[in-house]
């Protein structure tokens, strides 16, 4: 059996093991389809049903790493099956290549975070889970280009009505952001993406290659950020960033401090939803 049959093979199998009830659709008595419809997946993981019908029919064996994120989330994946995922679509990490495979466990905490903004990011920033909350604060980023849900490209182009500053200057979260990166093209010497996305920035923003001629190696920690939100007005958060050991990604949540004025401002934003959401940073 060749990769793209593979691959149409167990996509069909872990479609067809889940039920509406599992992913919380509702049910039909008078299903006929084994499982989920493929549309229903195609739903989940905000792709179109046509292109889920071309995959496991083995006419599209080369899904991109959004795509394999997406799927591996809305089949509700273990980590074992993700890593085949992403294997059969020729996204190994093996051979010193960035990982984009977001841990089951990792999944359930972003899914029960629902009182937060909570983001997993893989080495390089790119955005490939979060919560509801997340796109509540900083806008949708399904509504973005996967290439494009990058966190520094969203930063350095002013692509996002959402920007960081930091407890000391401007430049400094700049820097520490430039930093990480070259912090981690060193360490995947092999892997063309940090590359790909440094070639981009540069091109794009003076002030990021500006700091990226300096050669600073920096790891980004822990910011603080303020939205102007034009439905609850402006919060102070803190953003904290956990790091995973196996898999190299950076967990980021938004919290404000208990009782106060942006705390409260948070939990009604939370009963908007994402419908109304317009958010500037000042």
């Amino acid at each position: 059996m060749g990769t793209s049959d593979e691959l149409a093979a167990v996509l069909r199998v872990w479609r067809e093991r889940l039920t509406p009830q599992v992913v919380g659709l509702p049910a039909n008595t008078s299903r006929r389809t084994k499982g989920l419809r493929r549309e229903e997946l195609a739903v989940l993981a905000s792709v179109s049903a046509d292109y889920i019908v071309r995959l496991e029919q083995g006419r599209s064996s080369a899904p991109s790493v959004q795509v394999c994120v997406a799927l591996a989330h809305a089949l509700q994946l273990s980590d074992t099956e993700q890593d085949h995922l992403f294997r059969l679509a020729g996204h190994a990490t093996g051979g010193g290549r960035i990982s984009r495979m977001v841990p089951a466990s990792i999944r359930r905490l972003v899914e029960r975070t629902g009182e937060r903004p909570v983001a997993v990011f893989d080495a390089m920033w790119n955005l490939l889970l979060w919560n509801p909350m997340w796109a509540a604060l900083t806008g949708d980023p399904s509504t973005l280009r996967p290439a494009d849900r990058n966190l520094l490209w969203l930063h350095f182009t002013g692509a996002s009505d959402c920007h960081l500053y930091g407890p000391d200057s401007a430049e400094a979260l700049d820097a520490s952001l430039v930093g990480d990166l070259r912090r981690t093209a060193g360490r995947y010497p092999v892997d063309p993406e940090p590359r790909q996305l440094v070639a981009r920035l540069n091109e794009a923003s003076a002030q990021f290659r500006e700091l990226w001629s300096r050669h600073q190696i920096d790891e980004h920690g822990p910011t603080i950020r303020r939205v102007v939100h034009s439905e609850v007005g402006t919060l102070d958060l803190d953003c904290d960033i956990l790091t995973t050991q196996r898999h190299d990604l950076r967990i980021m949540m938004y919290t404000a401090e208990p009782g106060s004025e942006s705390d409260s401002k948070l939990a009604l934003l939370g009963t908007i939803g994402i419908q109304k959401v317009s958010t500037n940073l000042v």
